[in-house]
């Protein structure tokens, strides 16, 4: 239902927030696509859509079907259920949940490098090293 105005068009719909189940599927596509070093372009090609239409999946803000989940899983080389791993059961989905911070970190373009690079590294004196220079600068950041 929506009201006309002088002003516009208002609906009196509630907007619809991704679940999140959705957000964690969206989620695992992406960060699934990116270790793959593909772009949304790409998948988008492979899936028949457009790049923005994998940004809405992979933001949550679209559901992604069954058939179209099957597709995904097949393009990306991991099995259904990779996409559920860590989702909690969901007995209220108006329940707001806050992701950890791990999985934000993970999920982002730059966390995701740097965790890959940073396997990367065979010397644990190395790690430990790059460790140290985080949290000092870290630190830093907290003192500006």
């Amino acid at each position: 239902m929506c009201l006309s105005s002088s002003i516009g068009t208002v609906s009196l719909v509630p907007q619809k927030k991704p679940s999140t189940v959705d957000s964690q599927v969206g989620n695992r596509v992406r960060v699934r696509r990116m270790l793959l070093g593909m772009s949304q372009e790409r998948l988008g090609e492979l899936l028949g859509l457009t790049f923005q239409q994998v940004q809405k999946y992979e933001k949550g803000t679209n559901r992604i079907g069954a058939g179209r989940l099957y597709q995904i899983a097949q393009i990306l080389g991991v099995p259904i259920d990779y996409f559920y791993e860590g989702a909690e059961p969901q007995v209220n989905n108006s329940a707001a949940t806050v992701s950890p911070p791990v999985a934000e970190f993970l999920s982002s373009s730059e966390g995701l490098q740097l965790a890959m690079a940073f396997t990367q590294i065979r010397s644990t004196k190395l790690r430990r090293r790059v460790v140290e220079l985080v949290r000092t600068m870290a630190d830093e950041e907290k003192e500006i």
